[in-house]
């Protein structure tokens, strides 16, 4: 979701960025447990010294990569094309046709970094947990007003909350990209957003004859 980084020699000044950035591409390729912080030196072209001034822990890497990686999408997200239509419920749709129009390339260039930590360290590490869990609701969180409008625009009335349908695309989400995973297949993921992009619609009665 985020570009990688290009290959170059910043300034010493510059090491935690380059280590968060190695982190965010490393992990979501090999996973938490299997990203040493050698890996990260390596990939950030700094010391362990450096690494540990910055970071106490793998796990303080963790939390701050989770944070970071919530930071560095939210401006994709923000200035993405789905907030453009005028109608609240196209503009739900649009998001949904944006989430699959952004899974493209290797696996790990389209998965969530939070998703992929917090599947290996949900009993693990605590921190680390409520910092995925903060990027990935808070991400939900986004969508709330466009879906209570949606419903308000379109007179729906149902036993579902526009926070609940906002996290529910992001259950989707996840789960597409773990099936995406597990059969080494992107397409399994854009296939689960359209799915996805059905059930909303169905939510909101739109028709053939209607459709956005």
């Amino acid at each position: 979701m985020t570009p990688r980084p290009t290959k170059k020699s910043p300034d010493r000044g510059d090491a935690r960025i380059r280590l968060l950035e190695a982190a965010r591409d490393i992990i979501r390729a090999k996973g938490f447990a299997a990203t040493s912080v050698d890996d990260l030196c390596k990939a950030a072209e700094v010391t362990k010294g450096a690494f540990f001034h910055h970071f106490k822990s793998k796990e303080d890497l963790g939390v701050a990569a989770a944070e970071f990686w919530a930071e560095t999408t939210s401006s994709l997200f923000v200035n993405a094309p789905y907030h453009q239509p005028a109608d609240p419920l196209d503009r739900v749709l649009a998001y949904i046709a944006f989430r699959k129009a952004i899974i493209q390339g290797d696996l790990a260039e389209f998965t969530c970094l939070a998703g992929t930590m917090i599947q290996e360290v949900h009993a693990s590490s605590d921190p680390i947990r409520e910092a995925c869990g903060r990027a990935i609701l808070g991400h939900a969180d986004t969508l709330v007003a466009d879906i209570e409008a949606a419903r308000q625009a379109h007179d729906i009335e149902g036993d579902w909350t526009a926070e609940s349908l906002a996290r529910h695309t992001q259950t989707v989400l996840q789960g597409a990209f773990i099936l995406a995973k597990a059969g080494n297949d992107p397409e399994i993921a854009r296939e689960s957003l359209d799915h996805l992009d059905r059930y909303v619609r169905q939510l909101f009665k739109l028709t053939e004859e209607n459709k956005c």
